[in-house]
């Protein structure tokens, strides 16, 4: 994973040759509050290739880095399945299509759907850094009610849902849900986006899908609703226009993202999920997990429970506890 996204940043490099810092930081300011999920819309948000220039260089390689996480938590829970196929909507300038390449290995028929034609000709262009990608289809294509896509063994969603009336956001999931065999659905890390992520969670229990990941389970989150919000992070390296735009001096920030995983087919879900920042005392470690049982918990593992000890101390943010060849705390 490292690799490609080392590539994809030298990709980036020059993205925004021949476009001023001035309307960079103009159109990723507008951009951000999209993102956001302040502004949702039934046209394109990325307009041209100064808006698309200023989304690739600042957001894509966290939108990598967020959708790489989730889907290397999916790919544990469906050990040995590999995608033969990838539709992503709403891919823009095809972050998502990066990350699958790089969480399953070889080639595979790729479409990319999005409505905004600068972003997939910057996408394209982007690709031709990866001989895996260079075959892949970018298509144009009104995101929203009435979509109508082929089917794939994977169908990604991510971080386009908050751009769309509610109305459009059923229709997405529906259509992804009508196409896939497994669905993976990526949204910021915020109140909002959580909320996103858990209607469209939903939609695709209806449709008959079972969770993968996060969640140990497909019934209801145990989250009482607007007390708190199951969002992960990941770590990515910030830009230069990253630091330009929000002032920072340090080399990198967390991304926040939910996410939903699913599928049609059998999965092995984690028997619980680290839901917070593990809390590391003298002799002890503190999980708060979600776990099977629909319930929300707080583990305390010591000392004396040996190599799961160990392990908790080594546990991060989002991983799947216990690890997966270790037993649970007695």
């Amino acid at each position: 994973m490292d690799g490609i996204g080392e590539s994809l940043r030298g990709a980036l490099a020059g993205v925004l040759d021949g476009v001023s810092g001035r309307r960079a930081g103009g159109a990723v300011e507008r951009l951000i509050g999209v993102y956001r999920g302040e502004t949702p819309t039934d046209v394109p948000i990325l307009r041209d290739r100064a808006d698309v220039a200023a989304y690739a260089a600042y957001r894509m390689p966290a939108t990598f880095a967020a959708v790489s996480s989730a889907l290397g938590e999916f790919a544990d829970a469906v050990p040995g399945w590999v995608p033969g196929s990838h539709l992503d909507i709403g891919g823009g300038t095809g972050a998502a299509t990066w990350a699958v390449s790089a969480t399953w290995a070889g080639t595979r028929p790729v479409t990319v759907l999005d409505w905004a034609e600068p972003a997939l000709a910057l996408g394209r262009e982007l690709a031709a850094a990866r001989p895996e990608l260079r075959d892949v289809s970018w298509r144009r294509a009104r995101i929203g009610a009435g979509l109508v896509v082929d089917d794939a063994d994977l169908v990604t969603v991510s971080y386009v849902l908050g751009e769309l009336t509610e109305d459009g956001r059923a229709a997405v999931v529906d259509a992804a849900a009508s196409a896939g065999q497994a669905v993976v659905v990526v949204e910021p890390g915020t109140p909002d986006g959580y909320e996103r992520v858990l209607a469209a969670r939903a939609r695709l229990i209806a449709a008959g899908f079972r969770i993968a990941a996060p969640c140990p389970h497909s019934a209801g989150c145990p989250i009482v609703p607007g007390t708190d919000w199951c969002h992960f992070a990941a770590r990515v390296s910030r830009s230069a226009l990253h630091r330009q735009i929000k002032g920072g001096s340090l080399a990198y920030e967390d991304e926040k993202f939910s996410y939903v995983a699913a599928t049609r087919f059998p999965n092995e879900p984690a028997a619980a999920r680290v839901v917070r920042r593990p809390q590391l005392r003298k002799g002890q470690v503190l999980l708060d997990l979600c776990e099977a049982q629909e319930r929300l918990a707080r583990v305390t593992v010591t000392k004396r429970h040996g190599d799961l000890y160990k392990a908790a101390r080594d546990a991060d943010w989002g991983d799947p506890w216990p690890p997966h060849d270790q037993g649970a705390p007695a």
